[in-house]
């Protein structure tokens, strides 16, 4: 029996050359427990991909920007990911932090390194995999610089 696809929607937001990042809960039963990753989650059954970043985008920081743009969409054996990038409008002050540990602006060279420092708990974690790959070929398309 196949087990059916779990699709997510994931935000990309940017901001003067860094990436807005969730620092995930150290919960062992979510995926990257205590690992830096996107914003974004499960896609409701009936709800579209767009539709669904836009609530998870409000439901986990209080923020809904103005315009994002379907950049990738990958699938492996247990995960449809949609991936959408746009500018982040505010400053990272304003937003809620409503899930995860921490929040935070993520470097290039934070980004190539694969880790980053929580200012909240003093101590660096790592970016989980998938995310890192994402927004590396996000930095690679050059839509960063349009």
């Amino acid at each position: 029996m196949t087990t059916p696809l779990i699709n997510v929607a994931l935000a990309i937001l940017h901001r003067e050359n860094h990436f807005l990042m969730q620092l995930r809960d150290d919960i062992p039963s979510i995926v990257f427990p205590g690992q830096w990753g996107f914003f974004g989650g499960h896609i409701e059954p009936g709800e579209s991909a767009e539709e669904g970043v836009f609530r998870e985008l409000i439901e986990e920081i209080g923020y809904r920007p103005e315009k994002l743009t379907l950049f990738y969409e990958q699938t492996d054996e247990r995960v449809r990911r949609y991936c959408f990038y746009g500018e982040l409008l505010v400053p990272v002050e304003t937003l809620q932090l409503n899930e995860g540990q921490d929040i935070g602006l993520c470097s290039v060279a934070e980004l190539t390194a694969g880790k980053k420092r929580s200012e909240k708990l003093s101590e660096v974690r790592s970016l989980g995999k998938p995310h890192q790959q994402i927004l590396l070929k996000f930095l690679e398309s050059g839509l960063l610089q349009s």
